[in-house]
Parts: C-alpha cells; structure tokens; sequence
C-alpha cells in the first residue's frame, strides 16, 4: 500500500491525471482487498472456534454416555432388594459370631477358673492381709470354700451309692477340662 501510495504521488507530480486516477482506484481496490480479508479471517476464526466448541460438546457427550453405562451397570448390580438381604445376612451371622465367642469366652473362664485359680486368689489375699495386719485367716477357714454361684448342688447320698457318684464327678471333673 505504501509503495501504491508514492507511486499515486510522483504520478500526481508529473501532471498524468488518468494514470494517477487509474492509481487511485487500484489503491480503493486494494484497501477493500484488506478489508475484506480481515473479514474472512474473523469469520475462519469464529468458525474455528465454533468448531472447537463443537468437538467440546462432543467430547462431554461421549464422556456422559460413558458414565451412563457404567452407572447403568451398577444399578444393575446393586438391586437394593439384593443388598437389603445380604446386609440383613451379615448382621445375622455377626450375631451368631458374637454369641459364639460369648460361649467360648465362658467355657474357657469356667476350665481357667477352677481350685487352682482359687487357690492362688487365697494365697494372694492372706499376703496381703499379712501385711497390712489383719488376721483373719482362721476365720476364712471356716468359711465355705467354692465357687459362688456355682450350679453345684449337694445332695446326701447313701453309702452304698457315693462310690457310684465319685466316679461320675471324676469323669465330669475330666470333661470339664478337655
């Protein structure tokens, strides 16, 4: 455009009105040319970007219907029907597994807490009443000794049948610790 622009002036110094009109308007020309190329290059941008939106929106779409058949797959797994039943199962059996080893704990306190546990526990409270003082030794003594609360129940037996009942303890007294 420069280059137009001094050619247009030493035409117009010469006098050449028809060369400098003829200069003139390939100048119109050409600033038109500019113009309209600006135009078209806003317009390729406006439409690069549109498609760049486009290719976004296509890109999320496919990313939605991904999710969607995953979530579908889920919900298929996952019948709330079904799970209801297997936690009301899981709760079942942890009770039972807690009720187990409540009798566990139990059967193994019961073999742990016989005479010798008893014993020491009487040994050990002697020594420590020895030496704080107190002597009541002699009157533990004549105290009943066992368990309290034990499900033992005493009952008289006649001669001729305690040799019967001393056998039945032993063998419950062997039970009892397997």
């Amino acid at each position: 455009e420069k280059k137009l622009v001094a050619e247009i002036k030493k035409t117009a110094k010469t006098g050449n009105e028809a060369a400098t009109r003829i200069l003139a308007r390939q100048l119109v020309r050409l600033r038109q040319q500019i113009t309209n190329l600006q135009g078209s290059r806003a317009q390729i941008r406006g439409v690069a970007t549109h498609t760049q939106a486009l290719y976004a929106s296509t890109s999320i779409s496919t990313g939605m219907k991904g999710a969607t058949k995953a979530m579908v797959a889920m919900n298929k797994q996952m019948a709330p029907a079904k799970q209801a039943k297997v936690i009301r199962e899981f709760q079942k059996q942890s009770a039972q597994m807690d009720m187990t080893i409540e009798m566990m704990s139990e059967s193994i306190d019961e073999t742990l807490d016989k005479d010798e546990a008893e014993e020491e526990t009487e040994e050990l409270t002697n020594q420590v009443l020895d030496e704080i003082g107190v002597d009541i030794a002699s009157q533990l003594s004549s105290a009943p000794k066992g368990r309290i609360g034990s499900k033992k129940v005493e009952t008289v037996v006649p001669s001729s049948q305690s040799a019967d009942v001393e056998d039945l303890e032993k063998r419950l007294a062997s039970l009892r610790r397997i």
